[in-house]
């Protein structure tokens, strides 16, 4: 039943599919001619901020150039791969550890930091069956609809007593950085999903941009390269409404993460609650592109 209606929301128009997945999660539909809060106005940029060059943003392969025509290949992770379909990877030229992920896609990453212990079945049906789905339409994110659908193999990037590198989600505001949000737990079953909120002085807020996350009141240290990480970060995002960019610190150096227009594609609740209206009042939204 699930497929079945799946595959008939394709047919419904974007602006409709919007106001009843927006109605959904808040219990009420959205105001496009007067869009307020922030997961309002996120509704409102998927209909009408038509940039063609977010396409080629959002694609994990496409990406790495433009980061590195922008600000430099020294932050973009390397890349060992890219095939069309999974039988076309030869696993004995990839190093003993390295990471696979869809260019098209999000959270179809999968790690491998041991070949000898890797399995291979459990990757090919995980990557096969998200080289068939398309992003843009569980989310009407229409960036991702015209993405290529291919698979990438990256250098796995550690970083000494973590589970995964410290990511760093800075969100954008107007073409400025506004919050820092460090998630913590991610990847440990036993303890509960908390993330960090700093301004761009460092200060700890008592928020949470996502309320799966608890507000996490326990303070981290500054980063030392953070002068350089809101640099290029206002490059990145510069004449931008609202963007988010991830990055990685590694052992004190900066890696590119990603490009997120539309975080938790604009139906997520925060904490408090009265952020939504906060952060929504501050977005400048561009002229109708589409």
């Amino acid at each position: 039943m699930n497929t079945i209606v799946r595959s008939l929301s394709r047919f419904i128009p974007d602006k409709l599919y919007l106001s009843l997945v927006f109605y959904k999660h808040f219990k009420h539909f959205p105001s496009f001619k007067n869009p307020q809060t922030f997961n309002e106005k996120i509704q409102w940029l998927k209909l009408y901020d038509r940039n063609p060059d977010y396409t080629k943003m959002v694609d994990k392969y496409a990406v790495k150039q433009y980061i590195a025509e922008t600000i430099g290949s020294q932050y973009v992770i390397p890349t060992l791969g890219v095939w069309d379909r999974f039988e076309d990877i030869d696993f004995d030229k990839l190093p003993n550890r390295f990471v696979l992920k869809c260019t098209h896609d999000s959270g179809g990453v999968i790690i491998c930091k041991d070949k000898s212990s890797f399995d291979i079945e459990a990757a090919r049906e995980k990557i096969t069956r998200n080289l068939g789905r398309n992003l843009y339409y569980y989310g009407r994110e229409w960036p991702y609809k015209n993405v290529p659908p291919r698979i990438i193999a990256e250098n796995y990037m550690e970083e000494k007593g973590k589970i995964v590198p410290e990511d760093y989600k800075i969100y954008c505001i107007n073409g400025e950085p506004k919050y820092i949000v460090i998630f913590h737990n991610r990847f440990n079953s036993e303890k509960h999903l908390s993330e960090s909120v700093y301004d761009v002085n460092w200060v700890l807020q008592p928020v949470s941009l996502d309320d799966h996350f608890d507000v996490c009141k326990e303070d981290i240290p500054r980063p030392e390269c953070l002068d350089e990480l809101l640099h290029i970060t206002r490059i990145l995002c510069k004449n931008m409404s609202q963007v988010r960019i991830d990055f990685y610190i590694i052992e004190g150096r900066i890696y590119f993460g990603e490009i997120t227009f539309y975080t938790a594609s604009g139906f997520q609740k925060m904490i408090p609650e009265s952020l939504d209206l906060e952060l929504g009042k501050l977005i400048r939204l561009p002229e109708k592109r589409a």
